[in-house]
Formats: C-alpha cells, structure tokens, sequence
C-alpha cells in the first residue's frame, strides 16, 4: 500500500518549485514562485546590510526578514556569501538600466554633453542611494577578496570607470587619454564620496553636479580646450 504522506525531501522539492511532474501552468507557477522567493531574500538582505553591514547580516536575521525559511537562502545562493554576490549583481543590473550612456546625448558642445550625462547619472544615484552605499560597504569587507564577490565588484567599478572616460574623452582629446584616465578616477572617487555624505548628511548627489561641471570646463580652459570644450585645432 501506497502511503499518502510525502517525504520531507519532498515537500522541500515542491517548495522551492523543482518538482518535475505536473502541468505546464503549474510548472509556471512553481518558476513564478521561486523567482518570487529568491527576490524576496535579495530584497531582506539589501535592508539588513543597508543597517548593519554585511558582517552583521546573519541568516536567521535574513530568514526573519523574507519570512523564508533557511533552506530556501542555501538552496538559491547556496551560503551568506552567495547571497552578496546576488545582491550586487541585481543592483548592479538595476542600475545599469537607468543609468545614461554618454554616448547617447549625440552631436553638440562636449561640456553641455558631460553636464547632461553627469546630471542624469546623479538623478539615478539620487533615485537608488543605498547602490553606492552598499558596493562601498562590501568593497572595505573581508569579503571583498573572495572571488564570488570580488569578480563582480571589479565588472561594477570598470563599468563605471568606462563611462566617465567615454563622457571625458570628448572634451580634452583621445591625445589626453593619460589625463583623462586620471579625471575618470576623480570622478568615481566623488560618487563614492557624496555615498558617504549622502548618507550622513542628507546631500543629495544631484546638488553637486555645478561645482564639479566648473572644474572640468576650468581644467578643459586651461589645458587650452576653450570654454565649450572639446580639443581646438591651432591655426594655421
């Protein structure tokens, strides 16, 4: 006789929505349902390291939180680390959608084009203030030499790094590169900063943006770029 309790291994399977039989709307279900449970952990996890640090995020805490129990952490992310790894990978996903490409602001004034993409970027990091503030919070961590998390951190910070040299390079010339590179860690190193005072201090990003436009146009004028920008031919 066929006993009609099913195993514990069994109900976890259909949990977690892995259990092969069924209908294909059920099988819909089940995906809808796992995907809910994995966003629901991401979601608990990025509250908790927003208020207490990475280090201070412990599993029961995260169980708590998503109202999901242990199994469901280990069997989307498999431990603690993997649930960071997750996190900065859907923010960084996040914000890479709303965040402006410089290339995008097409022909014109190169200043007037850094301005506008740097006006949008701030607005993005105003929408999303815990972005910055948790891949500062993981990037000081222990952690941040593991290589689940470490990959992911270098893919955030080279993107970022890129940006500001496509936004730059216009202004002072592809003859500048060096220069320009330089600008382009100044550049992320600012964000990460106003993360800081954004937190502490309630400043906005976007409040910052006509003070560090003013010292790019002045370091453009003074490297013999004019006051519109962008690279000016001697004549002949």
């Amino acid at each position: 006789m066929v006993s009609g309790r099913r195993s514990p291994a069994a109900g976890l399977r259909a949990y977690h929505g892995v259990v092969a039989k069924g209908s294909g709307s059920a099988s819909a279900d089940r995906s809808v349902a796992t995907a809910s449970s994995r966003e629901l952990i991401l979601d608990a996890a990025r509250e908790l390291i927003a208020s207490r640090g990475y280090d201070g995020m412990v599993i029961s805490d995260l169980c708590a939180r998503s109202g999901l129990p242990a199994s469901s952490i280990y069997y989307h992310f498999g431990n603690k680390l993997g649930v960071l790894a997750a996190l900065l990978d859907r923010t960084f996903g996040e914000l890479h959608a709303a965040f402006p490409d410089p290339t995008s602001y097409g022909p014109g004034d190169p200043l007037e084009r850094f301005e506008a993409w740097f006006t949008a970027a701030c607005r993005s990091l105003d929408q999303r203030p815990e972005y910055l503030r948790l891949l500062l919070a993981i990037s000081v961590g222990s952690h941040k030499d593991t290589e689940l998390v470490g990959d992911t951190v270098r893919r955030i910070r080279d993107y970022a790094h890129a940006s500001w040299v496509s936004a730059l390079t216009p202004i002072f010339g592809a003859e500048q590169a060096e220069f320009v590179d330089q600008l382009a860690v100044l550049g992320r190193a600012v964000t990460d900063g106003l993360a800081v005072t954004n937190s502490f201090d309630g400043m906005s990003y976007s409040s910052h943006v006509a003070p560090f436009v003013e010292m790019i146009r002045g370091l453009a004028e003074r490297r013999g770029h004019g006051s519109s920008g962008g690279p000016q031919r001697s004549a002949k």
